[in-house]
């Protein structure tokens, strides 16, 4: 995910068109909720770090689920990097990025998307030698018009948007030579997984997995 990432790590943008970004509340749902996932064809699973759950969950798909590339999201502090790696995340995802918080996601050895939602924060980045990034949030940052604007000037930057877009929006995201996947939360709607439908998550997970530009 940055030029910088061990060459045996695959980049997070191939591993599949859409990362699902999962909101947890009860951690006994990660196992079944990344099963469900990894059944539909999305191995690559952001967990947010917006509830108490987050590390716990995070945990259980590590030790549980292998063929699920399990990652961290809301990544915003030193500590945040420390405790998700400890707790055996895979990739690392952040809404924003400071030098301070660059640097600790740089040192943890995993790879990492930091956020960006203007040009000015792109070349930071590529200053930084990170190539790829996420760019949030989508929609309301300029969405697929924005990110054509700077695939000329700016080639070597890829992204992952993730921010408002829908199962009806991604193939447009998909399509531009800037993107590698997309983030969303479409084929984990929290309506599901209260009810533990995981046969429903499966289901919009599979017709994710296959969308295309």
């Amino acid at each position: 995910m940055t030029s910088s990432a061990p060459s045996a790590s695959p980049s997070v943008l191939d591993l599949a068109p859409v990362v699902p970004v999962v909101v947890l509340q009860d951690a006994a749902d990660a196992v079944p909720l990344a099963r469900a996932l990894v059944a539909g064809g999305l191995p690559a699973i952001e967990v947010t770090l917006r509830t108490p759950a987050a590390l716990d969950a995070i945990r259980a798909i590590a030790s549980e689920v292998p063929d699920a590339v399990v990652g961290a999201g809301t990544v915003i502090s030193v500590t945040h990097v420390a405790e998700t790696v400890a707790a055996g995340a895979r990739f690392l995802v952040s809404p924003g990025w400071t030098d301070t918080l660059l640097d600790a996601m740089k040192a943890s050895g995993v790879p990492f998307l930091p956020g960006v939602s203007t040009t000015s924060e792109v070349v930071a980045l590529l200053e930084r030698g990170v190539t790829e990034m996420k760019f949030f949030p989508a929609e309301a940052a300029g969405g697929t018009a924005y990110l054509k604007a700077l695939s000329a000037p700016l080639p070597q930057a890829r992204f992952c948007p993730t921010g408002g877009i829908s199962l009806a929006s991604a193939p447009a995201y998909l399509a531009l030579p800037n993107v590698g996947c997309v983030g969303g939360s479409w084929m984990v709607p929290g309506d599901a997984v209260a009810a533990k439908d995981w046969a429903r998550v499966e289901r919009l997970a599979r017709e994710a997995s296959v969308l295309q530009g």
